[in-house]
């Protein structure tokens, strides 16, 4: 390289190295004093831009943009449901304690039921039967089920759907159902589902059926959105019964992946009421996301339907576009009003500094409080955090135990065996800021028990992890725990 070249070259450099650190400082500033992050947050994405400049930027403009108070899911149609007039109603009732509880258990959790009325729009409903899925086969063989005995219509909301034996059969039973004349609309997430191909629904689109991804990317390989998934699972069939829960659909669901062998997961089959509420989530979703098949009201999406039991039940979600963190602060709700104990199953556990110290002032003044985590990853970072912040609630006194049947996937949490919540929402900084999710809030004695027994059954194939051996980790674990540590916030 002549002498002019090399000078010339160091110019470029320059000038390109100048402009990264422009950029560095301007990113910095709009972390800083624009976006209003909480501090963990900040110094996440400030330690990001720092180390790495170039893809610091591409990352940030990935995953660092907010879509706080952003009005995704209109329906101007909602208000024929008659859903305003019962919130007023409830309201009013619950704050001037003239609300007249069926179940007493419920009137136990008077101010956490009101606070999901005020701030999610979740209706209270009192005449639900709710029947529990621990396994995959059995809730794949009961949906099938149901989709064949389906009538008038089938709405089907996954994040992850693949296109692997079960997704195969999954598609034809839906087709099947279209061909007959019933209306099939079917909702994926574009990233959980990121194997999925156009020509995978070729025959159930021919048949009718509507198909529609959540957030797709707007150029190949380029989306801006890429941080924000809908993580909620939901099912509808004819408006009469509901499905939520943590189950997707794919082979390893059913405990065919040789990784993850056994797959433990909770999911709920709601008849009554509630899924009026189910009903009205899928719609704004599939809404936001269809550009030309919008649903209108019709009352066949929302028939009449006659008390199939008697528990009462919340349907509440939470979402990247909503002021408050309504799922997390129910947990919140739940733990601080806890009077005996506390049980937790979760694949991912990365609790924000509110729900950590909640957990553990819980164990400090001696409440049973008791944590179920996998033994295996499927998402590295995810997982060295996972178990740093379990293992700090066991100074706290709380027990943790490790799943060794498989993987544990169940979002679940109960408090006192009176009140439990089962949905989609992992303990972790994604699922309360960054995903769209959904929980069944339940107040019933008798289903807070059933999953009370469920999880001491799931005990008996799991190891406790105690002090002394979280204390022997070796110093190359607790480096990548650190590390996953500082990046929480943003994983």
């Amino acid at each position: 390289m002549s002498e002019g070249n090399a000078m010339e070259f160091t110019h470029v450099t320059s000038v390109l190295l100048g402009l990264v650190i422009i950029l560095n400082i301007l990113f910095a500033t709009i972390v800083i004093f624009f976006e209003r992050r909480e501090a963990s947050t900040t110094w996440a994405w400030l330690l990001v831009l720092y180390f790495l400049p170039v893809v610091g930027f591409i990352l940030y403009l990935l995953f660092g943009t907010s879509l706080r108070h952003a009005h995704l899911f209109q329906w101007e149609d909602k208000k024929k449901i008659g859903i305003e007039e019962i919130l007023d109603k409830q309201m009013e009732e619950l704050s001037t304690e003239h609300f007249p509880f069926r179940n007493t258990s419920s009137s136990h959790y008077r101010d956490l039921i009101y606070m999901h009325l005020r701030n999610n729009d979740a209706v209270l409903t009192e005449d639900n039967q709710v029947d529990i899925f621990t396994e995959g086969k059995k809730k794949f063989d009961q949906l099938f089920k149901d989709i064949e005995a389906a009538e008038n219509h089938i709405h089907i909301q996954y994040y992850i759907i693949q296109r692997d034996d079960l997704g195969k059969r999954f598609l034809e039973a839906l087709t099947k159902k279209a061909n007959e004349g019933v209306k099939v609309r079917l909702l994926y997430d574009e990233l959980g589902s990121r194997g999925m191909t156009k020509s995978f629904f070729k025959e159930f689109r021919q048949a009718g059926g509507r198909v529609e991804a959540f957030f797709p990317s707007k150029l190949k390989f380029i989306n801006l959105r890429l941080n924000f998934r809908n993580h909620r699972k939901l099912v509808i069939i004819d408006g009469k019964v509901g499905y939520v829960g943590g189950f997707n659909v794919g082979d390893e669901y059913l405990g065919l992946n040789p990784k993850f062998g056994y797959w433990r997961d909770t999911h709920l089959r709601i008849k009554g009421s509630a899924v009026k509420a189910i009903q009205t989530r899928f719609i704004l979703d599939w809404n936001q996301a269809s550009k030309y098949h919008d649903i209108t009201y019709h009352p066949h999406y929302f028939p009449t339907l006659e008390p199939q039991g008697k528990i009462d039940l919340q349907i509440v979600t939470s979402g990247p576009d909503s002021e408050w963190e309504q799922i997390k602060n129910g947990y919140i709700k739940l733990i601080s009003s806890a009077k005996k104990s506390i049980l937790i199953q979760t694949p991912y556990f990365i609790p924000d500094a509110s729900l950590l110290d909640a957990l553990r002032i819980a164990s400090l003044s001696g409440l049973d409080v008791k944590i179920m985590i996998p033994n295996k990853p499927d998402h590295l970072f995810v997982y060295w955090a996972t178990t740093y912040n379990a293992g700090q609630l066991l100074r706290a006194g709380a027990k943790v135990y490790i799943y060794d049947n498989g993987f544990i996937h169940a979002k679940m949490i109960v408090v006192d065996e009176e009140v439990s919540s089962v949905g989609t929402a992992n303990i972790d900084v994604r699922s309360f800021k960054l995903n769209f999710e959904v929980n069944a809030f339940i107040y019933d004695e008798g289903m807070a028990q059933t999953l009370t027994s469920f999880f001491y059954k799931d005990v008996e194939v799991c190891r406790q992890l105690t002090i002394e051996e979280f204390e022997k980790r070796s110093k190359w674990i607790r480096f990548k725990e650190s590390i996953a540590r500082l990046l929480s916030p943003i994983l």
